[in-house]
């Protein structure tokens, strides 16, 4: 039996309820912000996080790989530039690495990937591979998570700076850089998943696959929560 497309802004709705199911809410997060966390959970934290940063600029290329659309092409293009930079030195890892400095951490030591957690490498690697084999607009709503970002990012400046005396404004440039970004990122990918998702099955995969992604982040800190006990 054909089931009808949700209207527009049901669809919508069903996306941000999922608000709840982002790493936001995580314990470790909670603590995190609370100003509660040793330097050694601080150095897991940044470590592990690094591993996921890192590998976004992958993510997007295999949505783009995978996009018959030019006009989407070039569109998210711009996010595998942001991460990666346009030269050395201007990345938005590169700012990653400055606060796993700024934490006590050796640059070399987070390149080589030694404090990634198991779990961690699990969840992110099932991400990557999720973004390359499934269809390029399902790949997109993974992303969602965006339009839950934007808000945590400016609350982590404010209590990171607030809670642990060692770390500088400077320090944070990859929040305070990216929490313009990827409000108006989430605004445009929220545009292509409504405009592209048209049948009711393409909206329940696009509700389920940010629902995997926020599995997959919940996942990320379940993982350095228990390497730092």
């Amino acid at each position: 039996m054909l089931v009808e497309p949700l209207a527009e802004s049901a669809f919508i709705e069903a996306l941000r309820g999922l608000s709840h199911r982002y790493w936001g809410t995580h314990p470790f997060h909670h603590r995190l912000h609370a100003g509660e966390l040793d330097a050694h959970e601080l150095r897991l934290w940044a470590a592990n996080r690094w591993y996921y940063q890192q590998v976004l600029p992958q993510k997007d290329a295999a949505i783009i790989s995978n996009c018959p659309l030019p006009e989407i092409r070039r569109q998210w293009l711009d996010r595998i530039v942001y991460h990666d930079g346009t030269s050395a030195g201007t990345s938005g890892t590169e700012r990653w690495l400055r606060l796993c400095e700024a934490v006590g951490l050796d640059r070399e030591e987070v390149l080589d990937e030694r404090h990634v957690a198991p779990g961690v490498r699990f969840a992110v690697d099932a991400y990557v591979t999720f973004a390359r084999t499934k269809p390029w607009w399902e790949a997109v709503a993974s992303g969602l998570t965006e339009m839950f970002a934007g808000h945590l990012m400016r609350q982590r400046v404010a209590d990171m700076l607030a809670h642990y005396s060692w770390i500088a404004p400077a320090d944070l440039a990859y929040f305070t850089h990216r929490v313009d970004k990827v409000a108006g990122e989430g605004k445009d990918t929220l545009d292509i998943v409504v405009r592209h998702c048209v049948t009711r099955e393409q909206q329940d995969r696009a509700i389920a696959a940010l629902s995997f992604k926020c599995d997959v982040l919940w996942s990320v800190l379940d993982a350095v929560e228990w390497a730092a006990r």
